[in-house]
């Protein structure tokens, strides 16, 4: 069994009270003293600060690296502006889905941010665009924090004034302390917020001034996973997968019409074949949102059938859990996406039905700063 890696803030983690666990093939915080419920709704009250210095940093460059990109990603990279970030993913030849990823257009190079859990993988995916004259960097030597919450940008700013002028997936660089930081304003919670790559060397010190902020808190994985949860964005390896389409994740809108039939670069990606028909026509099942009557979690693997005995199975639970925030159950499931919003299915928990409604997502409405 291999050893767990460790961020650069495993030892202030341990230090604020954190409880560690193995995840990706890291030693992660999944709470702090504060509780996973008292993170999550700190981080949508003031603001919330989590290491994300698991996940994969990837340098791109070479003079036609947006064109060979897009052989890998069905996304308009070529139309990317400088200085803001597009969310995409990696495609197979089947049209399932690798892994998906953040692309931000720096000038001279492209900045990825992959998921922990395929970083080998993608980066082995990325190599394949050597031949096309592009050079292929993975960061090694950078931290990954995310600081969300509608307080983020008055704290950040006490530390890098210039972050007030970024807009939702702006991008920038600044000073601190003589270091250069790669800022992006974007999260995956739902609030406004931003992503901060900072060198490892001086990784702890620019979170302890982050931390000692009034309105900061140490937020684990556990109110990450329920805050992404509420705000109804899916989760690699839970709500898309291999077996999982584009389509299917509801994630179409991350393929523009540039890149779909007879748009102007339609196709070129891996699975296109199978992947535009199906934006077109429209999935066989697709991620819906479920509320539980009751306060009972379902959680994903639950079943999930058309009536409350008998029946048919219709699909399962993907993602689920409590919602602070909304005050009860939440969860996603690929389904028909002919039955309506408002009607009702059913879950199967311990042998017995309960009935679940099938409720638009995002279940909490993001405040991003447009």
């Amino acid at each position: 069994m291999a050893e767990l890696r460790r961020t650069a803030l495993y030892d202030l983690h341990l230090s604020l009270g954190g409880k560690m666990v193995p995840f990706a093939g890291w030693e992660m915080p999944v709470q702090f003293p504060m509780g996973v419920m008292g993170e999550h709704l700190h981080t949508r009250a003031e603001a919330g600060l989590f290491d994300v210095s698991h996940m994969g940093q990837v340098i791109l460059r070479g003079e036609d690296m947006a064109q060979a990109l897009e052989t890998l990603v069905p996304a308009d990279i070529v139309g990317l502006a400088p200085a803001r970030q597009r969310y995409g993913l990696f495609t197979d030849k089947a049209g399932g889905i690798l892994d998906d990823l953040m692309i931000a257009n720096k000038g001279d190079h492209l900045l990825l941010v992959v998921n922990a859990a395929c970083v080998d993988q993608d980066i082995a995916h990325l190599r394949g665009l050597e031949a096309q004259g592009v050079t292929v960097t993975p960061v090694t030597d950078r931290a990954l924090l995310a600081l969300q919450g509608p307080k983020a940008e008055t704290v950040l700013a006490r530390l890098i004034p210039g972050v007030t002028a970024m807009k939702f997936m702006d991008v920038a660089e600044f000073d601190w302390q003589g270091v250069t930081l790669w800022v992006s304003r974007s999260g995956y919670t739902g609030e406004d917020g931003f992503e901060i790559s900072v060198p490892e060397a001086v990784a702890v010190a620019f979170a302890q001034a982050l931390l000692d902020a009034p309105e900061v808190a140490p937020i684990g994985l556990g109110a990450r996973d329920s805050l992404r949860l509420e705000a109804g964005m899916p989760l690699y390896g839970h709500d898309m997968d291999r077996d999982t389409s584009p389509a299917q994740a509801a994630l179409g809108w991350s393929v523009p019409k540039i890149r779909r039939q007879d748009g102007a670069r339609a196709g070129g990606f891996p699975g296109a074949a199978a992947i535009l028909p199906e934006l077109a026509q429209g999935p066989a099942r697709l991620r819906r949102g479920l509320r539980p009557d009751g306060r009972a979690p379902i959680r994903e693997g639950v079943a999930i059938f058309d009536a409350a005995q008998g029946g048919t199975r219709i699909g399962q639970v993907c993602s689920g859990g409590f919602g602070p925030s909304v005050g009860g159950p939440v969860a996603m499931a690929l389904l028909p996406p002919e039955i309506p919003d408002g009607a009702t299915v059913w879950a199967e928990l311990r042998g017995k039905r309960v009935a679940v409604t099938l409720t638009p997502i995002p279940f909490h409405k993001p405040s991003y700063k447009r």
